[in-house]
């Protein structure tokens, strides 16, 4: 079956038709929304707006705007290439915005203006750009900036930017050292009156930096620049007029999210046991500068991940709690938090919870989304939530799944767990495929299933999702994320097979019908679970680590192995040993599926093969399969539809699926 070409299945044309509802390729049609800013007033906001112009190729970004008023919206650029990351002058008068339109995947400085929708280019820096921000005074623009060979993080695919470069020889070789300045990433500003360009990293590593006044920056540094070194960065200021580097704070954790109050004194930022950059949430710190002191700020069981100050005395901040999604206000002076809006069936669009403040009279927007129902805007103004209307002829992701139902069990040890039983239509006992998040220290809440036409595809054929949240998960603590630290593939595995046992206990799932997949700490706890439990007719493991002596020493981040299993590979009875899958494949009798990506520096593709290869050794059935020009994951066109028709396929030859519902799909009617 995987042997054939699968471009020519009915399930490969099945999830790009899917994909087609979902995008409507070569139209102006916005198919997702991120990064989410105020435009010329509180009524109006910029956002980073999805456009696919062919399913056989990666889409594009362009700056759009929503009028919060009327509900309307309009693309503000066109390209070539992407266009994001817009930032609103202090004056209202000039959009500044990142974009590789001369060049692909160098992004570079340009300025819009909103009126006359004129594009001019910003000054060049040696880099692609990240993130920009203005000054305070509206004089300069600070510029995150890395390296033409710097590794994205894994949210981002966990994939090394090209550097630019002339090609040599055929023969020459590739000459491995340490870290080089290449990956390294600076801040720079800009002079706006005169186009000046200076880099003040002060030797530091800087993996975020935020304007702290109008004359010092605050940063998230380290002295190395791989990506590894993230997870001991520090947080410091530098002195723009020195270029004096002022350590601040240096954590036990790991921290993100510096925003600096409206006068520069207090700085703000969010420490917690994280598994990757870019995935904070946890406890909210303050600082004092003038005072040099650092304190916990109380937000209640909220993990924060989202800050903003409306004054130098209060905060917005949004984050999660258990399945919710929360926004509060914070009083820094009384300690006082106000809650001012709090779901568990909307949530937030981006990995962790974001808001934008609209004024500091607590009115704050969102990209919202449910399982059902794609990105839009919202907004809370005057404690009323408006949400955008749904696209005209909108894919129906409710018609193959009959809704999502928060689950609650008891692990053996007595801790409560939680999660989301995604149900199809259909009476149960139901064949479930249990889906593990990455992290560990992330969480399941409510995503748009146009998304995932793997997740549709299963669904109509009658399988039900379940969605846990084990120990280690975010949005419960960090007690009970530090409940995974040094014991990965201990308790955790538990949780999950108290879940499964739950839904079988309960009548929801149907024991001879389970499936179990994952991507990244999901796929490397997809197959730990086979190898633990025989009760699995089939896996799918994407960008696994099998063994963690490799994934140490071939991966860009052995940090995450070191603190995770809290222990050195040269332990040679240690858990880098006990808890690695590949050295119990022998135990293992469940046909797996495993997908890597070649471009993977986070769970390289060798990952992968190990486990194949010792699962043949041992007569189970395995496959891999390997994509050529993706990352940790499989994000880009046309390899998600690919990936999406073998995961179906590969479920329901080894799992039979109930009778598949007979719903049309069309291009034109936008339903299932």
């Amino acid at each position: 079956m995987m042997k054939r070409d699968i471009r020519t299945s009915d399930a490969f044309g099945e999830a790009r038709l899917i994909y087609e509802q979902a995008s409507r390729p070569g139209t102006d049609f916005v198919s997702d929304i991120t990064d989410i800013q105020r435009s010329a007033d509180g009524t109006r906001v910029l956002f980073t707006g999805t456009i696919v112009a062919d399913l056989d190729q990666r889409a594009v970004t362009r700056i759009c705007e929503h009028d919060l008023d009327d509900g309307s919206m309009r693309i503000l650029t066109d390209g070539p290439n992407s266009d994001r990351h817009a930032r609103i002058s202090p004056d209202r008068t000039t959009i500044a915005f990142v974009s590789d339109r001369d060049r692909a995947s160098d992004f570079q400085l340009y300025y819009l203006d909103p009126q006359s929708l004129r594009v001019t280019a910003g000054p060049k820096v040696d880099g692609w750009v990240e993130y920009c921000e203005w000054s305070p005074d509206g004089r300069r623009i600070l510029l995150g900036v890395a390296g033409h060979g710097a590794d994205l993080s894994s949210g981002q695919g966990a994939y090394t930017t090209a550097e630019i470069s002339d090609d040599g020889p055929a023969w020459m070789p590739q000459v491995i050292g340490r870290p080089t300045e290449a990956m390294r990433r600076s801040a720079w500003i800009v002079d706006c009156a005169t186009g000046a360009l200076s880099c003040v990293s002060g030797g530091e590593n800087i993996w975020e930096a935020t304007w702290c006044g109008n004359h010092q920056l605050a940063i998230i540094g380290s002295q190395e620049p791989g990506e590894g070194a993230w997870y001991a960065a520090g947080l410091s200021t530098i002195d723009l007029a020195t270029g004096a580097v002022t350590p601040v704070y240096q954590p036990v954790s790991q921290i993100g999210v510096p925003r600096s109050s409206p006068s520069g004194r207090y700085l703000a930022f969010v420490e917690a046991i994280c598994s990757d950059r870019g995935y904070v949430a946890g406890d909210l710190r303050l600082c004092d500068l003038h005072e040099g002191s650092c304190r916990l700020l109380p937000v209640g069981a909220v993990d924060t991940s989202c800050i903003a100050w409306q004054s130098d005395e209060a905060l917005l901040i949004a984050g999660h709690r258990g399945l919710e999604t929360v926004v509060c206000t914070i009083n820094i002076r009384e300690n006082r938090v106000q809650e001012l809006w709090q779901s568990a069936e909307m949530t937030t669009a981006q990995i962790t919870a974001t808001v934008l403040a609209l004024n500091d009279r607590h009115d704050f927007a969102f990209v919202c989304q449910t399982f059902l129902d794609r990105p839009r805007i919202a907004a809370v103004r005057g404690g009323v939530l408006q949400v955008a209307p749904a696209a005209r002829g909108d894919l129906a992701a409710s018609d193959a799944c009959a809704g999502a139902v928060p689950v609650h069990w008891q692990a053996p040890d007595g801790l409560p767990i939680e999660g989301w039983l995604l149900k199809p239509h259909g009476a149960p006992p139901y064949a479930v495929i249990l889906e593990v998040h990455g992290g560990p220290v992330l969480h399941w809440r409510p995503w748009w299933l146009g998304r995932s036409a793997a997740a549709l595809m299963l669904l109509r054929r009658g399988y039900a999702l379940f969605l846990p949240n084990p120990r280690g998960s975010s949005g419960r603590g960090q007690a009970f994320a530090a409940r995974v630290v040094g014991d990965v593939g201990g308790a955790d595995t538990d949780d999950l097979l108290s879940g499964i046992d739950h839904l079988v206990d309960t009548g929801i799932a149907d024991r001879s019908r389970l499936g179990v997949t994952g991507l990244s700490y999901g796929g490397f706890m997809t197959c730990w679970l086979t190898t633990r439990d025989s009760r699995f007719g089939a896996a799918i493991s994407v960008g696994p680590a099998t063994n963690h002596v490799s994934h140490h020493l071939l991966g860009n981040i052995p940090q995450f192995d070191a603190l995770f299993l809290q222990d050195h590979y040269t332990n040679l009875s240690g858990s880098y040993y006990t808890r690695s899958p590949l050295l119990y494949a022998h135990h293992s009798t469940t046909p797996t599926m495993l997908v890597c990506g070649d471009l993977d520096r986070c769970t390289p593709p060798e990952e992968a093969l190990q486990f194949h290869n010792a699962l043949l050794e041992n007569g189970v059935t395995s496959v891999v399969v390997r994509y050529p020009q993706e990352g940790h994951g499989v994000h880009g066109m046309p390899a998600a539809i690919d990936f999406a028709a073998r995961s179906v396929m590969w479920f329901e030859s080894h799992i039979p699926p109930a009778t598949i519902r007979e719903i049309p799909i069309t291009p034109s009617n936008g339903r299932l």
